[in-house]
């Protein structure tokens, strides 16, 4: 049997995460702050990470390295470790002159991919020597990116933006990753930053996400359509009778 409690955590939620197991949730309470609860009777409060200036705008829990990563319309990331009970920021180099808008981390929890109204995505992986996270720039984008996605083999990321294109491109990191040898999203060529595929929308995109094996792309756009490829130059729009989606997976 099925049971259901409801507990509010807050006025308003403008992001959320939760942990690999399910037991503990993050959320932005429409400010600066990311409360983390813990389930038990109820939802407990367990601790509140204050290092933003602005509203945070994103969210994302990583379910086996416990890391948990928030963006901001501050400009600004960090990067939570839970060390001794208590949750440590590490800073992150973005490079962003506008807000954040999304975070994702990559299925293998070495990356994580930033969106922003700079029309660009910051590619961050970590760089031991200074003990922070730094960051690439993925370009191209004609408006501010609303969304990110990463596809099953941790060097594709799709991006959907507000310039009504939904983009895959290669965030293939010397060092980091190992070049895949083909893909059917297009280009031989992985260097970073490669536009391997790119599709049109009637509206802005406001949200992407790959299918389990990689081999699909949806994304869900302002005009309410979601739009659905195969593989470079493949695609087809299909019409809702209802408000735009905002969120798929």
């Amino acid at each position: 049997n099925c049971t259901m409690s409801i507990q509010r955590l807050a006025q308003n939620i403008t992001c959320i995460a939760f942990n690999g197991d399910k037991s503990m949730v993050a959320i932005c309470p429409n400010n600066n702050e990311v409360h983390i609860y813990k389930k038990g009777t109820k939802w407990e409060k367990q601790a509140v990470l204050k290092e933003h200036d602005k509203k945070v705008t994103g969210i994302d829990w990583a379910p086996k390295t416990n890391r948990i990563v928030t963006c901001s319309e501050d400009r600004n990331a960090f990067v939570w470790t839970l060390t001794d009970g208590v949750w440590k920021p590490t800073l992150v180099i973005l490079r962003i002159n506008r807000a954040a808008t999304h975070v994702k981390w990559s299925p293998a929890e070495n990356k994580f991919a930033v969106a922003s109204g700079a029309k660009l995505v910051s590619v961050c992986y970590f760089e031991e020597d200074n003990d922070w996270w730094v960051s690439k720039h993925l370009k191209k984008h004609r408006s501010t990116v609303l969304s990110v996605a990463w596809h099953p083999g941790n060097v594709l990321l799709a991006t959907g933006s507000s310039d009504f294109k939904a983009r895959v491109f290669s965030a293939f990191i010397k060092g980091v990753d190992e070049k895949p040898t083909e893909s059917i999203w297009g280009s031989k060529k992985f260097n970073f930053g490669t536009i391997l595929s790119e599709f049109d929308s009637m509206g802005w995109i406001h949200d992407v996400a790959f299918s389990p094996s990689g081999n699909k792309l949806a994304w869900a756009a302002a005009n309410s359509t979601i739009g659905i490829a195969e593989g470079e130059g493949k695609s087809k729009t299909v019409p809702l009778r209802c408000l735009p989606v905002m969120s798929i997976e």
